[in-house]
């Protein structure tokens, strides 16, 4: 379990700081108390050694009851989310705006707006609709015009000879 303590073992943090200092103690520390503090500092080290052993156990611990229990990590992100709606949803943040949000859709100005883009959508698609048969129209008309036909009698015959050209090749 080294590697969960990130290399800051007990003895890598005392020559650390024996080679941090030059071997010379900070001023107004005695050698006694110096050692004190690093006898205690291992102690400190080797018990969040422990406590991160014992968290990782209790982790594993964990996952075999949702495994058991047949919680996935999928159903744990669903929850998550869930929940963090419903706390979104009962914030101060989200109720005000919300009632901010109800107050201005039951304004004359939202609902003069409101008319009136509708009813420039409804011109548009209107204009557009017009437009559209409008074209279909002219380009029905061009299809029946001699030039037209004429056209399309010189672009068939130019195909005809580019595919006999393809087939002797």
């Amino acid at each position: 379990m080294d590697s969960v303590n990130n290399g800051f073992g007990s003895a890598r943090m005392t020559g650390s700081m024996e080679g941090a200092t030059g071997g010379t103690l900070p001023p107004g520390l005695t050698e006694e108390e110096a050692e004190e503090l690093r006898v205690e500092l291992t102690k400190v080290e080797d018990e969040i050694q422990t406590l991160r052993q014992v968290l990782a156990a209790k982790e594993r611990h964990a996952g075999d009851i949702k495994r058991q229990l047949g919680i996935s990590p999928l159903n744990e992100i669903k929850q998550n989310i869930s929940k963090g709606w419903q706390d979104v949803q009962s914030s101060n943040a989200y109720l005000t705006a919300s009632a901010t949000l109800d107050d201005i859709s039951q304004s004359d100005a939202y609902k003069k707006t409101q008319e009136t883009l509708s009813q420039a959508g409804q011109v548009t698609s209107a204009a557009l609709s017009s437009m559209g048969a409008a074209i279909s129209e002219r380009i029905g008309t061009m299809r029946s015009s001699p030039s037209f036909r004429s056209f399309e009698d010189r672009v068939g015959s130019l195909r005809v000879t580019c595919l006999s050209y393809l087939c002797l090749l």
